[in-house]
């Protein structure tokens, strides 16, 4: 990785600091975080920098994905040795580590889900589909909930049912995204039961078995996502508020896809801030 990745023709330079944060403006929870405090919202925004750089390296890096993954991982290593990493990205995150004593294991298997990335292109059924995520998403539940001096057992199986969901929530939004990439995450038994070829996905609008299809798969991510929001009336001040707004987050986008009548290839659907606002409030009176 040397100082940064390198950049991938007519992209922004995959790894810059200012152009992997700029995302998060575009995100399913921006509501809860810009009501953080300050210090908070830092180490909140230096788990998500390094998720982001991460998905980027294996999304859309060009070379040698697998070395520049191998270079993060490196980097990993100085953190745990107390040494400086060199990447900005890395040395803001090495000081949330060091704040709250973070273990390496939920950094490494989100280094892991983007190797898999480069080798694993489709996904036999939902319980592949929700390994792929124990790597790729709910290690940053594990995150959440260390900078929020939260981390027990018990709350981390009910952030994974979270994670695991929202994670569904973002491959259901960028199904057409992901295909343009040669990746399906749709389960292949769902595909063969709804009668919904690849040659579907290729298409300018979802046809009625695609949009069967996916209102089904929307469902099932609702229902993980309920599932684990009983984690949110564990959780007290900061860590509520943060926490619902996860859930809020993919509630609104699972409705974005909804009043788009499902149709995930014509656009990608996003919810409005008006939804979020709409749904945060609902998770906190619900009290999970």
């Amino acid at each position: 990785m040397a100082d940064r990745p390198a950049r991938d023709p007519g992209d922004d330079r995959v790894g810059d600091p200012e152009s992997i944060l700029a995302k998060s403006a575009h995100e399913n929870f921006p509501v809860a975080l810009r009501l953080l405090p300050r210090a908070t919202r830092r180490h909140l925004m230096a788990i998500y920098g390094f998720a982001r750089l991460v998905d980027d390296i294996g999304d859309e890096a060009a070379g040698d994905r697998l070395a520049q993954l191998d270079a993060v991982d490196a980097e990993i290593d100085k953190i745990y040795r107390g040494e400086a990493p060199v990447h900005p990205l890395l040395a803001e995150l090495a000081g949330t580590v060091r704040a709250f004593g973070i273990p390496e294991r939920p950094l490494r298997r989100l280094v892991q889900a983007n190797r898999q990335d480069q080798a694993v292109r489709r996904y036999a059924d939902l319980d592949a589909l929700v390994g792929y995520c124990e790597l790729s998403a709910n290690p940053v539940g594990h995150l959440v909930l260390y900078v929020f001096e939260s981390a027990t057992p018990e709350r981390m199986e009910l952030s994974d049912r979270i994670c695991t969901g929202l994670q569904l929530v973002e491959h259901w939004q960028d199904v057409a995204e992901d295909f343009a990439r040669d990746r399906i995450y749709l389960p292949g038994e769902d595909l063969a039961a709804f009668g919904v070829s690849e040659r579907d996905l290729a298409a300018p609008s979802a046809g009625a078995p695609l949009r069967k299809l996916m209102e089904f798969e929307v469902s099932r991510a609702g229902g993980m996502l309920s599932a684990g929001a009983p984690l949110v009336a564990t959780l007290h001040g900061w860590a509520r508020l943060a926490v619902a707004g996860f859930v809020a987050g993919g509630r609104a986008a699972l409705a974005a896809i909804a009043a788009a009548e499902y149709d995930v290839l014509s656009c990608s659907p996003k919810p409005t801030r008006r939804r979020l606002a709409r749904e945060l409030s609902s998770v906190l009176l619900r009290k999970g």
